[in-house]
């Protein structure tokens, strides 16, 4: 089928967006100009962020949602009770569309301070509260990856293109 970043489709379009995001990450530079729509395919890495950045990128941080809309969540340690995240990181694609996914902790906060935000809705153990995802605007690296099996998500969306010092 199509191509895109000389990586032949086979059909898995969540598959095709994480791979090209790994391959933009892989071959970072700072922004140079604007472009339109976001999208995942955007390059180079800074673009989904204002023209007027200058700091470097190194994470096109994402989502992915399973087959009912929800957001797939992975777990993380070392937060105290913030230990549930639907934001993500490729660390590598592999095989027949798996891949290592770095769980990123979601937070909030001001003048460089971070505040982890809990994810997990109070009405249930189950459920990520939606409300609690629009009030993350920072993300920290954890240790903790998750692989994942590509073919089994219906969507992704880019999130914001950030800098976590993940080789530093």
């Amino acid at each position: 089928m199509g191509n895109r970043m000389g990586h032949d489709f086979d059909g898995h379009c969540v598959c095709e967006v994480v791979r090209t995001i790994n391959d933009i990450q892989n071959n970072a530079v700072s922004p140079t100009e604007c472009t339109g729509c976001s999208s995942c395919f955007n390059e180079p890495l800074g673009s989904l962020v204002s023209p007027t950045e200058t700091e470097p990128f190194d994470t096109r941080v994402f989502v992915l949602s399973n087959a009912d809309g929800s957001p797939f969540h992975a777990f993380f340690s070392g937060e105290n009770e913030a230990c549930v995240s639907i934001f993500f990181r490729v660390e590598e694609v592999f095989d027949n569309c798996c891949a290592t996914l770095r769980v990123l902790v979601p937070g909030n906060g001001d003048k460089g301070r971070f505040c982890p935000v809990y994810l997990v809705s109070s009405k249930g153990r189950c459920c990520i509260d939606l409300r609690k995802v629009c009030e993350v605007d920072q993300f920290m690296a954890s240790n903790d990856c998750v692989t994942v099996d590509l073919k089994c998500f219906c969507g992704v969306q880019c999130i914001a293109d950030v800098f976590l010092d993940i080789c530093g």
